[in-house]
């Protein structure tokens, strides 16, 4: 049973959210204060967390930041009445894997909570894959290992999956659509920038150590993937 962390202060909101995960099957707990969600989710060490932006204490923000220097795998979904730009990237940037606006419906949170959660099966999927070596790039699907030149690069899971999807298919056009349904279990594309932002991270990690450019924006499309030499690459090629 995948265990997840409510981290919400409106109390009816809190209430209604908690009883719908229980009857859908989940082992939820939910607290109402960012410091409390920090500290309950460094000790039950839950399968997913969904947490709202604005709690008394501490923020959402400063919740997932926290969270990401310990814990790279565990789901973050943002609940969030915010629903501006800005704070969606921002929401990411500081390391949740989705985010949900306010208001929902129940069966909305509970589709992204069950995309969220198929982490099993995404791994058993990655074990699967064989080693992927391009340019100074190798990638180890079955050991959720990447290096560059040699040396060990972190990634989070989603980032992670999002290169093995690309690296799998060199030269092929994987719109934003297919990346959705491939690393999030999506059959609808959520945003675009969800996927974006963590392009850019994906592209941060891997591409600035390097001596290549690996991810190539199609725009209005999506991504191709190649190692192609920075000094090869015209100016404005890779952005998002």
């Amino acid at each position: 049973m995948a265990r997840v962390l409510v981290v919400e202060d409106d109390p009816i909101i809190r209430q209604t959210v908690e009883y719908a995960l229980k009857r859908a099957g989940f082992d939820t707990t939910s607290v109402a204060d960012g410091r409390e969600g920090l500290d309950a989710a460094r000790r039950i060490k839950p399968d997913l967390i969904l947490l709202d932006l604005m709690l008394p204490s501490m923020d959402g923000y400063l919740v997932a930041e926290e969270l990401r220097t310990t814990d790279k795998d565990v789901a973050i979904i943002m609940v969030t009445a915010l629903d501006q730009e800005r704070d969606k990237v921002r929401g990411l940037d500081a390391g949740a894997d989705d985010y949900i606006t306010k208001p929902f419906s129940m069966q909305e949170l509970l589709a992204r909570v069950r995309a969220n959660l198929r982490r099993v099966k995404e791994r058993e999927v990655l074990s699967k894959q064989e080693t992927i070596t391009v340019g100074d790039l190798i990638v180890e699907p079955s050991e959720f290992r990447v290096s560059i030149k040699g040396v060990p690069t972190k990634l989070r899971l989603k980032e992670f999956q999002l290169l093995v999807s690309l690296a799998s298919e060199p030269g092929a056009l994987k719109t934003r659509q297919a990346l959705a349904e491939e690393v999030w279990g999506y059959d609808f594309l959520p945003s675009s920038r969800t996927i974006d932002v963590h392009i850019r991270r994906l592209r941060q990690a891997i591409e600035d150590p390097s001596d290549y450019v690996y991810i190539h924006t199609v725009h209005g499309l999506g991504y191709r993937f190649g190692a192609i030499p920075h000094d090869e690459i015209s100016q404005g090629a890779t952005t998002v």
